[in-house]
């Protein structure tokens, strides 16, 4: 395949050309091949394919909420070329025969895929690390989604483990011992209850725990989804990496009202204020990258009382669409959501083939027209469960995705007399473990 004329994130205007799965030249004026596809990306952008650090597709045990397929299908509609998939599935990927359990599921992937493993009083560590585990996590410093919270020794131990592994220590920071309980006699139709309950010192007071006890390892702490000011400034300043998801950077407490339990998430929605630092801080640099925790439920298990409902929001296929948004209105520059979403991933998590539009990286690209805003619709999306967050906002969305040089996703679409109808194409499953 041969990109004519696309402009990168940096501005310049070049042929990409595509040979073996991977970008085999960069240059002006190349000239087609016999056989070659010629795409004209004359005033599109050509973009690397957004790795997505934090995801929960849900299977084994909960297919219900989403499949390797379903999740995968709706990363590759949404620019997102590579996924990670979290350990609190059923059974919990914390031995060596859970983690092939979910390999199993994750070779019907779309999209390039990489397994978490997880840590619990039952981790079986020697077993697991036989497997490419990706990196740790998301290791729950408070009780949460699973029950999945750990004791400070067990962390440290992990910690440690992690350091003799070489692998990542990615953190959900909550210390559940400065919740708020008075907020639990709240209406369960008071939806703001579940921010006020989940107070933001208890994420501050973690993150400060986990980076101490990372201070005394060699391993690389990892803060998952960032949702206070306090919490990326204490990440960025300790020399650890940190995630802000797409729902704290654009959603707040003002939008319970509409959201209602749609809107319960762990960590939760934070005040207007402390949204705005969060985007603060992801245009200054102090938050590195953006990651979804795309962690879908059914509208059924959603419509409960803000006490009843599970916790978490889809995002994996609106998070590049948002950002692009973002880019188009002025916000941020499409050299900073190509960072955030692919090279600094890229750069944190040790995959130097992916992450950048550079001769001899994989073929991960996605094309888009940067001008082709529309509204994010759930119906049109692709996950199982049918609903996003960010009903009604805008998004650019992709024109093509490529996975290591195979078109995943293609979007076309034809003029009539009444509006513009949209085809869609997937490829064939193409993903691979990154790490194998």
């Amino acid at each position: 395949m041969l990109f004519r004329n696309a402009t990168l994130a940096d501005d310049r205007t070049r042929d990409v050309r595509i040979e073996d799965e991977r970008i085999a030249e960069i240059d002006t004026d190349l000239s087609p091949e016999a056989d070659e596809r010629v795409v004209d990306a004359t005033d599109k952008l050509l973009l690397p394919g957004a790795i997505d650090a934090h995801v929960h597709f849900r299977q084994p045990g909960y297919e219900h909420k989403e499949t390797w397929a379903s999740g995968s299908k709706s990363a590759a509609a949404g620019g997102v070329t590579t996924v990670v998939d979290q350990p609190n599935t059923s059974p919990p990927t914390v031995s060596g025969e859970a983690f092939d359990e979910k390999a199993d599921y994750a070779r019907e992937s779309l999209v390039d895929w990489g397994i978490n493993g997880g840590v619990t009083a039952e981790w079986d560590p020697d077993s697991l690390f036989s497997k490419p585990v990706f990196a740790l996590g998301e290791v729950f410093l408070a009780d949460s989604t699973g029950n999945m919270g750990i004791e400070a020794d067990l962390f440290a131990d992990a910690v440690e483990r992690a350091a003799e592994e070489d692998v990542v220590v990615t953190v959900h920071a909550e210390d559940a011992t400065l919740f708020d309980d008075s907020a639990k006699e709240r209406a369960g139709d008071d939806y703001d209850a579940w921010s006020a309950y989940r107070a933001p010192e208890a994420e501050a007071a973690a993150v400060e725990r986990a980076l101490e006890v990372g201070g005394d390892s060699t391993a690389q702490i990892h803060i998952a989804h960032t949702s206070t000011p306090e919490g990326a400034d204490l990440a960025h300043d300790a020399g650890a990496s940190c995630e802000v998801t797409p729902h704290h950077l654009f959603l707040s407490r003002d939008d319970y009202d509409e959201l209602g339990t749609k809107g319960r998430m762990n960590p939760p929605l934070r005040s207007e204020e402390r949204r705005a630092g969060m985007l603060e801080r992801l245009l200054d640099g102090t938050i590195d990258i953006v990651a979804t925790d795309h962690a879908p439920h059914t509208v059924e298990e959603k419509d409960a009382s803000i006490w009843d409902a599970p916790s978490g929001v889809p995002g994996v296929e609106t998070m590049l669409p948002l950002l692009l948004e973002t880019a188009r209105a002025g916000t941020l520059s499409y050299e900073r959501v190509r960072d955030v979403t692919a090279a600094n991933v890229a750069e944190i998590f040790d995959l130097p083939q992916k992450g950048r539009v550079d001769v001899g990286n994989d073929a991960d690209l996605v094309l888009v027209d940067p001008e082709a805003s529309r509204e994010i619709r759930g119906e049109d999306l692709h996950s199982n469960c049918g609903w996003t967050p960010f009903e009604g906002r805008r998004g650019v969305f992709p024109e093509l995705t490529l996975v290591r040089g195979s078109v995943v996703y293609e979007r076309s679409g034809e003029e009539t007399e009444q509006a513009e109808r949209q085809t869609e194409q997937f490829g064939d499953a193409a993903g691979e473990n990154v790490r194998e």
